[in-house]
C-alpha cells in the first residue's frame, strides 16, 4: 500500500493509495463496490488468455483506510460463465449460467466476513439475461426468450423456478426491474408499441411472484422512456424519467407522477393519462439545461426557442440520456442524468465488384453534460442545474458523473484523464465553478505513462473513490514500468462558510443566464 497525495488546491485533502499488481500470465477484470462507511469490496474475474470464460472469482474487502479486512477466491465451475451482479445490503450475488442449457448457479458472498454459499438450480425456459435483482431469499432474472419479455423468479429455500405472469407478450420491452426491501414488492417496467401508440407499464408482483397490480401510462401524446420509482410513504410513490414525443429513444424532456400504492385486484389496470397528475417538463422549461454551451451558442439557443415560441410551434430536442437512480432529499427528490450519444467510425475498402464498400461501427459514447432537477413531493419542480462535461468519452456507456451530498450543498465530480473534474452546487446555483484535480502524481521519482478506464465512485461522509488502470515509469531506473489496478480514497474538504456563489449562478428567475467551462482545454 502507498501514499500518495493530491495538489492541495483548496477542496481535496491527501489521499490513501492501493495498488494492486496487474497479472501478466492471465486476463483479469476488476469491479469495485462501494460499503458507504463499512468499506469497499474489490472483486477480480481472473480468466486465461486462450479462453474467453472466466476460471476464478477473487474477493477482497477493505476498510474506509484500504486496509484488507478478509480475502477469499471461488473457482467457477467448468461450462459456467458469469453473466450479471446484484448487491443487497449484506451480500454480493454472482449470477452464473451454462451457455448449452438452462442450468443456473447463484453465488452469495457474505460482505461481513466473505463466506459464500451457491445455489443451484434450472430455469423454467431459455432466456438470455439483462435484469439480475435479489429480493430476501429470491433472485428475479429478467431477459428474453423467442424476442419476448421473460421474468423468472428463482428460490435459495427450494431451488425452484417460475415465470412471473403477464410478460410474455409479442412487442413488449423490459425496460427495467426494481425491488422495494421495505415493502417486498417486485416493479417490472415495459414498453411497447401498438399501432404508433406507445405505451409504458408498471407491474408490481408481490414476493411470492403474484400480479397486485398493473398501471398503464398511455403515451398518445407522451412516449416514456425510462422510469425510476421513490416510494413517498406506503400510499404513495414517484414515477420519474425521461419521455420523448415520437415513440423513439431520443428525449424531449424529463417527467414525473404520483402513483397510488394500494394493490388493485388481479388484471385490474389503472390507466393514467396525461392530466395534471402528470408533469411534463420540456428541457426549454429548464433554466440551466443550455448552461453546458458556449455563451454565444447558448445566447443563439433561448433566442431561437422564444423565437418559436412567440410563432407557436414547438421545438424538438434529440437527446439520449443515462438516468441515474433517485436521490431521496429533505424536499423529495433529485434526478440525475447524463447526455451523451454514440460514436461511430467509418472505414471504406474495396470489394468484389467497381468502386468502394463504407462500413461504420460504434467504438464507444462521447458525453456533452448532466443535468440535475429537484422535486417536491408533490412532484413540483423547485430547481435544476447541470454540469458541462465536455470531451468525456467511454467504451461502456457507464454512469461518470458521481454525486456526494454535503449539509444544502451538493458535489459533482467524474474522472477524466488521471483527473478528477468537481463543481459544487446548492439547488440552482453553482458555489464553486468546476476544477481539476490531479491524481497523476506518485512519488517524487515516479511519473504515470497513461490512465485508462477511469471511475469514480461516490463513497461516504463527502469521500469518493477513484479507481483504474495506470502504467508507472520510474525515473533513472532500469526496470520496466510497472502495470497496476489503483484505487484512491478522495476526501472533500467543505468549503469555507464564506464562500460566495460563482458569477455562473443562475438564480431562478434568470433564464438568459449563462456560464463557461473553466480550466485549460481538456484532451
Amino acid at each position: 500500500m502507498l501514499v500518495a497525495c493530491i495538489p492541495a488546491m483548496a477542496q481535496f485533502e491527501p489521499s490513501i493509495r492501493l495498488e494492486l499488481p496487474i497479472s501478466q500470465n492471465s486476463e483479469e477484470f476488476f469491479d469495485v463496490t462501494t460499503l458507504g462507511d463499512q468499506g469497499v469490496l474489490v472483486n477480480v474475474r481472473h480468466g486465461d488468455y486462450y479462453s474467453s470464460a472466466p476460471t476464478k472469482f477473487s474477493f477482497k474487502r477493505y476498510d474506509t483506510d484500504l486496509k484488507l479486512l478478509w480475502s477469499t477466491d471461488y473457482k467457477i465451475d467448468a461450462f459456467y460463465e458469469p453473466v450479471r451482479s446484484a448487491r443487497t445490503e449484506h451480500y454480493l450475488y454472482w449470477l452464473l449460467k451454462e451457455t448449452a442449457n438452462e442450468k443456473i448457479a447463484i453465488l452469495r458472498v457474505n460482505l461481513t466476513d466473505g463466506t459464500m454459499e451457491t445455489y443451484r438450480g434450472d430455469l423454467v425456459t431459455p432466456m438470455d439475461i439483462f435484469h439480475f435483482k435479489v429480493l430476501d431469499n429470491i433472485a428475479y432474472l429478467g431477459g428474453y426468450y423467442r424476442s419476448r419479455p421473460v421474468v423468472v423468479s428463482f428460490s435459495f429455500f427450494d431451488l425452484t423456478s417460475k415465470v412471473l405472469p403477464g410478460l410474455y407478450t409479442n412487442h413488449i420491452q423490459l425496460n427495467n426491474i426494481e425491488v422495494d426491501e421495505q415493502r417486498r414488492l417486485v416493479h417490472v417496467m415495459t414498453d411497447a408499441t401498438h399501432q404508433r401508440n406507445c405505451e409504458f407499464t408498471v407491474r408490481t408482483y408481490s414476493y411470492e411472484g403474484k400480479l397486485i397490480r398493473t398501471v398503464n401510462l398511455d403515451g398518445n401524446k407522451h412516449s416514456l422512456i425510462s422510469g425510476k420509482l421513490l416510494p413517498l410513504n406506503d400510499e404513495e410513490s414517484l414515477l420519474v424519467g425521461n419521455y420523448s414525443n415520437d415513440c423513439t429513444p431520443y428525449s424531449q424532456g424529463v417527467y414525473i407522477t404520483r402513483i397510488r400504492n394500494a394493490a388493485s385486484p388481479v388484471g385490474e389496470s389503472t390507466v393514467i393519462t396525461p392530466t395534471e397528475d402528470t408533469r411534463y417538463i420540456d428541457f426549454s422549461e429548464l433554466q440551466n439545461f443550455f448552461n453546458y454551451m458556449k455563451p454565444k451558442r447558448q445566447q443563439k439557443m433561448i433566442e431561437r426557442l422564444a423565437r418559436r415560441k412567440d410563432q407557436g410551434k414547438d421545438t424538438k430536442f434529440r437527446y439520449r440520456l443515462l438516468v441515474h437512480d433517485l436521490v431521496p432529499t429533505d424536499e423529495g427528490l433529485m434526478l440525475i442524468a447524463e447526455v451523451y450519444y454514440p460514436q461511430y467510425r467509418g472505414s471504406s475498402y474495396p470489394y468484389l465488384g467497381a468502386g468502394r464498400s463504407f462500413d461504420r461501427y460504434q467504438e464507444g459514447y462521447r458525453y456533452t453534460h448532466a443535468f440535475l432537477c429537484g422535486f417536491d413531493k408533490k412532484g413540483k419542480l423547485l430547481w435544476d442545474n447541470s454540469l458541462p462535461i465536455p470531451d468525456l468519452s467511454s467504451y461502456d456507456l457507464n454512469q461518470m458523473v458521481q454525486v456526494s451530498r454535503q449539509g444544502n450543498t451538493t458535489v459533482l465530480a467524474y474522472p477524466h484523464d488521471g483527473e478528477i473534474h468537481a463543481e459544487v452546487i446548492q439547488g440552482g446555483k453553482v458555489v464553486r465553478e468546476q476544477e481539476k484535480y490531479s491524481l497523476k502524481k506518485l512519488r517524487e521519482n515516479e511519473k504515470v505513462v497513461y490512465s485508462e478506464n477511469e471511475q469514480l465512485e461516490a463513497w461516504y461522509d463527502g469521500h469518493f473513490l477513484a479507481c483504474g488502470f495506470q502504467k508507472i515509469s520510474t525515473d533513472r531506473s532500469l526496470a520496466p514500468p510497472r502495470e497496476v489496478f489503483y484505487i484512491n480514497k478522495v476526501t472533500r474538504i467543505p468549503d469555507d462558510p464564506d464562500t460566495r456563489p460563482s458569477s455562473r449562478s443562475a438564480s431562478p428567475d434568470d433564464t438568459n443566464a449563462t456560464r463557461k467551462t473553466s480550466g485549460s482545454k481538456q484532451k
